[in-house]
């Protein structure tokens, strides 16, 4: 390294000093280990997070990552005239990268990546780096003001999740030591690099790069391990040449328009284990050659526009643990299919075809299978018993079809069941207790059947202990994630409203697979409260939609045990008596029990619900004092108690609930408010057309998908205290409209499919 006259250990200590004061006046609260830097021992190499030389004389690193840093960055690193080192990635540094930085001439490590920094990028001065990684931040413009200046020595660049422009295909040619680079979800356009063959690993995907794939990209010496080209404007032909790679482990070529037959010299290509190619055009003749494939793990042909039946082929990849055909226009029954005898998949994605015909109960020998994925179809009949046997099922969706009869008891075998969904069918009978033997069932989607019955008290017991299921998923090794399973994470985790207050739009592939990923984990970034306290802990969260059905009865006082539930929907069913005051002491985000005949008061217990942020009990009996503590619930941004003529009281003048307007409080005639004159309730609500249906608020985007991503996006550092001053603290009003608050359900099938 650069050595500069007089500098030494003590004039690093006081630079450091300088950055200490520089962060703590940036940060006021809630400041990281970088506080207690001078407070035990003066010795800088003793100090959290600094990295010195082998002879201790001077400081040649800094790693301050997830320090919770905000602000600016500080403006005089280079003074560390030894520094090789600096990292500081996962906090929310904004603004530009200072000029400063580029004297830092000595740097080999650059990590600031998972910030909000922006601007353009100029890192000229850089030239002995070696890894560079400004991932997830803001920076936009063109590369070129800083490639291939600082290519010299670089050997890992990561660009991705930014707002980079402009071409790529002359850059990186001087980038001779480069081996991996990552350009993904930026707004590159132009033709692709063609030199990207003698890296290790290359990702471009999630830009605007079009035009053909030069058959000369895949040299004779090809080094790739990784290729990702997805969801770009490419088309023509895949070369052949691509056999070349014989180290590809993973090619990714899904959401492009690629045309003609999947070259059959991928075959050749032994060490390949993950080929997604889905989101194209091929043509649906699926070579043979592909068999060969022994290392073959996951296998992504979704949304080519595959007609006819099932090729027969598919049943014969034995090796196969993953199998996405979602998408396509496949018709006709699985059972000829062969595909049930593909004894080590772990996952299948058959939605969104057209399959017809009675669910294959030979599907019961897959016995790895954790995700049957089987939404959006034509299946009728009744679901077959034998499911009850996957015991390692951890996700079954059949929502959808045209399913008959009552759900077989025997799904509540599935001790590891973490998804059921069976939406939108034609299922009958009663809710069987069984299913309180699901320990691990924390998603439950049964809305828009014709199901009949109680809500049985064993059912609260579902979800009650997930744990075992989420630490097999912690030893499991995670599995090659493509676009389609993005999809279907968003389907999985779709409800109609939000349990969480803001929205986080970015949705790029790794941002979900990170969700997945924690998801499966049972890593906490849902925000919800605890139990009789305002404090927020992140935890995994649930949800129970029976919405549009046919259920009568008392909802049963054990429904107070779903403490990992945030999400409660009982609308347009038939229940009838008092609200269980057990309610209370669930940590409830949106509680929704509109359309029934509940009746009695409304429990007080609901101003407990401190995270509460959709409450509607519209179209009910309920009866008595208006309970004003629910002024209380400084979270709540949508209200409706509608039409329950016999509530009466004063709405409170100010504080939360007088955010809300008329429409939330129509056919309450002894209800007063000093704010508006409300409806009597022999008129009608206002018939609007067409209405959704309960579960199909939403389009697939989901707003509750959306303000999960927000959590995951802004942080999970965010849980904070709630204090609940009525009156005083007042969210900004959320209006509910007929539309929403006052829709009817007809009496016709739900809507299935266009």
């Amino acid at each position: 390294f650069i050595t500069v006259s007089g500098n030494s250990l003590n004039t690093d200590r006081e630079i450091l000093l300088n950055l200490k004061s520089f962060l703590e006046n940036q940060n006021r609260v809630n400041r990281g280990r970088y506080s207690g830097w001078n407070r035990w021992t003066s010795n800088p190499c003793e100090w959290h997070g600094i990295m010195c030389s082998p002879d201790m004389e001077r400081v040649t690193g800094i790693n301050l990552s997830d320090s919770k840093i905000s602000g600016e960055m500080f403006n005089n690193f280079s003074a560390l005239t030894q520094l090789h080192h600096l990292d500081f990635s996962r906090n929310t540094l904004k603004g530009l990268i200072p000029d400063d930085l580029n004297r830092c001439h000595n740097l080999v490590y650059l990590n600031l990546s998972h910030n909000i920094l922006g601007g353009e990028l100029k890192l000229t001065g850089l030239t002995r780096l070696e890894k560079l990684d400004l991932s997830t931040n803001r920076f936009h413009g063109e590369v070129k003001f800083s490639f291939p200046a600082i290519c010299n020595r670089l050997v890992v660049a990561n660009l991705s999740m930014n707002n980079f422009i402009g071409r790529i295909d002359t850059f990186f040619d001087g980038c001779l030591n480069l081996m991996y680079l990552d350009l993904s979800s930026n707004k590159f356009t132009g033709n692709i690099w063609t030199g990207f063959s003698r890296l290790v690993e290359f990702s471009v995907s999630e830009n605007r790069v079009s035009g053909l794939i030069p058959a000369s990209s895949f040299s004779d010496n090809c080094n790739l391990i990784g290729l990702d080209l997805s969801v770009n404007m490419f088309h023509g032909e895949v070369p052949r040449e691509i056999s070349n790679c014989k180290k590809l482990v993973m090619l990714n070529l899904w959401g492009n328009k690629f045309s003609g037959p999947i070259p059959s010299e991928l075959g050749s290509i032994s060490t390949l284990e993950g080929l997604l190619l889905g989101n194209n055009e091929f043509s649906r003749v699926i070579p043979e050659s592909l068999l060969n494939l022994n290392n073959l793990a996951v296998l992504d042909l979704s949304y080519n526009n595959f007609g006819g039946r099932l090729q027969e082929i598919f049943g014969r990849f034995r090796q196969l643990k993953s199998l996405v055909l979602q998408g396509n226009s496949y018709i006709d029954g699985l059972s000829s299919s062969g595909i049930h005898k593909l004894t080590n998949i772990s996952r299948l994605d058959l939605s969104y075809n057209n399959f017809s015909g009675h669910l294959p109960a030979e599907f019961s020998e897959m016995v790895g299978l954790k995700f049957l994925i089987l939404a959006y179809n034509q299946f009728t009949g009744p679901i077959p018993p034998q499911y009850g046997d996957l015991s390692q099922l951890q996700a079954l969706d059949l929502s959808f079809n045209r399913l008959i009869w009552s759900i077989p008891p025997s799904v509540g075998n599935l001790r590891s069941l973490l998804w059921l969904m069976l939406a939108n069918n034609s299922l009958t009978g009663e809710i069987p207790g069984e299913l309180g033997n699901c320990s691990s069932l924390l998603w439950l989607n049964l809305a828009n059947n014709q199901l009949s019955g109680r809500f049985p008290p064993e059912l609260a017991n579902i979800g009650r202990n997930p744990t075992l299921t989420f630490e097999s998923n912690r030893r499991s090794n995670a599995m090659i994630a493509g676009p389609s399973d993005c999809l279907v994470t968003k389907r999985l985790l779709t409800m109609d409203y939000s349990p969480f207050g803001f929205i986080y739009t970015i949705l790029t592939r790794k941002i979900c697979k990170n969700v997945w990923d924690q998801l499966l984990q049972g890593y906490g970034f849902f925000q919800v409260c605890v139990k009789g306290s305002p404090v927020r802990k992140y935890r995994v969260s649930g949800y129970l939609q029976l919405s549009g059905n046919q259920l009568t009865g008392e909802v049963p006082s054990d429904i107070g045990k779903m403490q990992h539930f945030s999400v409660l929907h009982l609308s347009y069913n038939q229940f009838n008596g008092e609200l269980p005051v057990e309610i209370g002491n669930l940590p409830l985000v949106v509680l929704n029990i509109s359309w029934n005949k509940f009746s009695g008061q409304i429990p007080r217990e609901i101003g407990n619900l401190n995270c509460l942020q959709n409450l509607d009990l519209s179209h009910n009996n309920f009866s008595g004092i208006f309970p004003t503590n629910l002024n209380c619930l400084n979270e709540l941004s949508k209200f409706n108690i509608s039409f329950n003529p016999q509530i009466a009281g004063q709405i409170p003048n100010i504080g939360q609930l007088a955010t809300f307007e008329e429409e939330s409080y129509l056919g309450n005639p002894l209800l007063h408010s000093r704010l508006f004159k409300l409806q009597d309730p022999t008129v009608p609500p206002l018939n609007t057309g067409k209405q959704a249906l309960p579960g199909e608020e939403e389009s697939e985007d989901g707003f509750w998908w959306k303000a999960l991503l927000m959590e995951y996006g802004c942080g999970m550092a965010f849980g904070m205290v709630m204090l609940c001053i009525c009156v005083v603290k007042v969210q900004p009003k959320w209006v509910v409209n007929n539309v929403e608050g006052l829709h009817q359900l007809k009496a016709v099938r739900p809507w299935k499919k266009n």
